[in-house]
């Protein structure tokens, strides 16, 4: 027995399906093209952490994005990377009416649990894109200290 739907109108079915992934597909291009070309797609940067022995070096790459689109901070041993971009672009006839206009905002962010290292060295760089953090390790580690939680 092949099912309880005729061989032929399977057929029928599978196109009908296959016309509105297609139609949205096509009307989610314009919104996910915008994204895409910012790399805000939904997508997570790139990120590259070394140990250099004294220090460790963090390395994102963010293109398209300026330095001041870009947020460091450093709060209980997390070293958070955060980055936001607005743009919008419009074109305009001769006499100065809209043809088209498209404006789009996208944020990402990464944390990153880092202990042991002097904050107050930290130095970062931004250049053609790519983010150095270079994070100086303390000489003397922070001991972590247990402490017993009595349970009443």
């Amino acid at each position: 027995m092949l099912g309880l739907v005729p061989f032929a109108m399977r057929n029928d079915l599978a196109r009908a399906e296959d016309g509105f992934d297609r139609l949205f597909n096509w009307m989610s291009q314009p919104i996910a093209s915008i994204f895409s070309d910012t790399g805000f797609s939904g997508k997570s940067f790139n990120v590259d952490v070394k140990d250099n022995g004294d220090s460790y070096e963090l390395k994102a790459e963010l293109p398209g994005l300026a330095k001041e689109d870009v947020h460091l901070s450093y709060k209980d041993n997390y070293l958070s990377i955060s980055a936001n971009k607005e743009e919008s672009k419009d074109e305009k006839d001769d006499q100065g009416n809209f043809i088209r206009r498209e404006r789009y905002c996208g944020s990402m962010s990464r944390s990153f649990y880092i202990d042991n290292i002097d904050e107050n060295k930290c130095n970062a760089e931004f250049k053609d894109g790519i983010l150095t953090i270079t994070m100086p390790k303390l000489s003397t580690p922070v001991e972590e200290i247990s402490h017993e939680i009595p349970i009443n």
